[in-house]
């Protein structure tokens, strides 16, 4: 027996079996068994399981008629919003698949997000349709975008909203704002009113467990961003096992504020919630105020965030307002949750901080903490119907109890691989124990409990506030500006964000003193998602290389730690 098992929940089996049917059943099972039920809520407005369902078949009614076929891949590129929950339902019941995009990525990172995936259509909102057009029209006219739909925040919720309910003053012009539909270069740009208001005949529903569901990319130590290929099936298990860990119920109203293009929103917290037939209350982004309105007014239950949501909703002048009995589970991942916070949590309100762990290739946990059990700075043990190791990344031999090696994971939830990129899968995967196990690439120990540790990572990789920064990658963009000759980014110690984006550049002879750091900062800003962008840049005459050539970022980290 597993050591974890020792602290197992007694009321949990081990391993489960979920549904064999598509996605979207979740869905139209919901509707039908809770027509009248608040499936979703935002800025006041209620929307119905049954309302939720009209319109995402009025929606994949209208793809199936720009075109979209079975397994054809639609971008998905929006905040937290209604209709965000709406499109992704209607990409799956048109028998296709979601590419889900972070919303802060810029014109030149969103061309691989249309060309990569072969899209042809996407969702957007009006906010950030103009970029995502600008991306498709900057591409060969083969590889652009035939169809646009694009939605205001304001189609789904009154703008005049007051009391506990209106959103910030801050968003004001951000959510009310009427953007023009931006020009498409040899495609259509339709508005969300006008796609979902048809009588345009359903597709037959052609997907099940087997088929692709959802194409989410994640960045590595080389190269452009790899899609995952998730199928019905890995989605619909983790879906039902985080529902079920929990105690999922259709009495739940869980606060989604951890964005759902992300795969732990997207898993964890809306399909988990969509499951079961529960309430989602939706945030478009982090705001603690508005966070601890919510929680008081519509009586949240379950909320998944990240550890720094929690310290500055704690650290509200406004906290002694809010009332958070309601909460009955509150937990994440992303970054360490401090002890002293989690100790805050159960003092306060009985609450025990449930850790976890998982990759994108894993459909969100791969491992989490029981939360009768938890143990703080910990990822947890393996989840349901899952297995995990500890090996040594060189010999791949399994290593004994307390000694730190790669973490390898197999289970129902673990992607197929990478879509295009049979090379990288094949490096991703090794046989061990007669079973399939994805090498995470991070480094971890696992302790006489059968619980597992975090303790370094083999990718290079910034954690800031629990976006993931991939140098590699911020690299490759900056490559792009005519000062820069050579540029090595690294991590800085910030004492909000944990970890925050450094640049070592070298400049160009030609640009010596005519470019500013701040000149870079700025121009990292109109080029890329916000969070990769770097909050320090040092200028040097020259980057620290190895015999071969190679930059040698290690010692540049080293030195930034000394």
């Amino acid at each position: 027996m597993r050591a974890h098992y020792k602290f197992w929940p007694k009321r949990l089996p081990h391993r489960i079996t979920p549904p064999a049917t598509s996605l979207w059943d979740n869905l139209a099972i919901s509707a039908r068994r809770y027509p009248d039920k608040a499936a979703l809520v935002f800025f006041g407005r209620v929307f119905s399981y049954q309302d939720v369902l009209h319109k995402a078949e009025r929606l994949a009614a209208r793809l199936a008629a720009l075109g979209v076929q079975k397994g054809d891949r639609v971008v998905l590129n929006m905040q937290n919003c209604p209709q965000l929950v709406i499109a992704h339902f209607a990409i799956l019941r048109a028998n296709a698949v979601v590419v889900p995009v972070n919303p802060m990525n810029r014109a030149e990172e969103l061309k691989h997000y249309i060309t990569d995936p072969d899209a042809k259509v996407a969702l957007t909102t009006s906010d950030l349709a103009a970029e995502l057009a600008r991306a498709s029209d900057a591409l060969p006219e083969g590889q652009r975008l035939a169809h646009l739909i694009v939605t205001h925040f304001t189609d789904a919720f009154d703008g005049n909203v007051t009391g506990a309910d209106a959103p910030p003053e801050a968003w004001t012009d951000w959510l009310l704002t009427h953007h023009a539909l931006p020009p498409l270069a040899g495609g259509a740009v339709h508005s969300w009113h006008d796609a979902l208001v048809n009588e345009l005949p359903l597709p037959d529903l052609a997907v099940g467990p087997a088929d692709l569901s959802i194409l989410p990319y994640t960045s590595g130590t080389t190269g452009l961003p790899k899609g995952c290929m998730h199928t019905h099936a890995s989605v619909m298990h983790n879906a039902m096992a985080s529902g079920i860990w929990g105690n999922g119920t259709p009495e739940n109203v869980t606060l989604a504020v951890v964005p759902m293009f992300h795969i732990t929103g997207m898993v964890s917290v809306m399909h988990t919630t969509i499951l079961a037939g529960a309430s989602l209350v939706i945030m478009p982004r982090w705001d603690r105020e508005l966070a601890g309105r919510l929680i008081s007014r519509w009586k949240v239950t379950h909320w998944t965030n990240i550890p720094t949501m929690v310290i500055d909703l704690l650290g509200s002048p406004s906290f002694e307002k809010y009332d958070l009995s309601s909460l009955v589970y509150i937990g994440g991942g992303g970054a360490a949750m401090p002890q002293a916070v989690a100790q805050r949590l159960l003092d306060l309100f009985g609450l025990r901080y449930v850790e976890g762990y998982g990759l994108t290739e894993t459909a969100a946990p791969s491992h989490t903490n029981p939360p009768d059990a938890p143990k703080q700075q910990c990822l947890g043990i393996p989840f349901m119907s899952t297995d995990a190791r500890i090996i040594d990344p060189e010999t791949l031999q399994e290593l004994p109890q307390g000694e730190a090696g790669e973490i390898i994971i197999c289970g129902p939830e673990v992607f197929k691989g990478y879509w295009k990129r049979p090379d990288a899968t094949a490096q991703a995967f090794i046989e061990h124990d007669g079973k399939r196990f994805f090498r995470s690439g991070d480094l971890g120990r696992v302790d006489e409990d059968g619980y597992f540790f975090m303790t370094d990572r083999l990718k290079r990789m910034i954690n800031a506030s629990g976006f993931k920064v991939w140098p590699a990658e911020v690299e490759a963009l900056m490559f792009r500006h005519p000062a820069i000759q050579e540029a090595c980014i690294i991590s800085t110690k910030d004492a909000y964000r944990g970890e925050s984006v450094k640049a070592v550049v070298v400049l160009r002879q030609s640009h010596r003193g005519q470019v500013s750091e701040q000149d870079l900062i700025d121009w990292c800003r109109d080029n890329m998602a916000v969070y990769k962008v770097p909050r320090v840049v040092q200028f040097v005459e020259a980057l620290p290389k190895s015999g071969s050539g190679k930059v040698m970022w290690r010692t540049l980290q080293e030195l930034e730690g000394s």
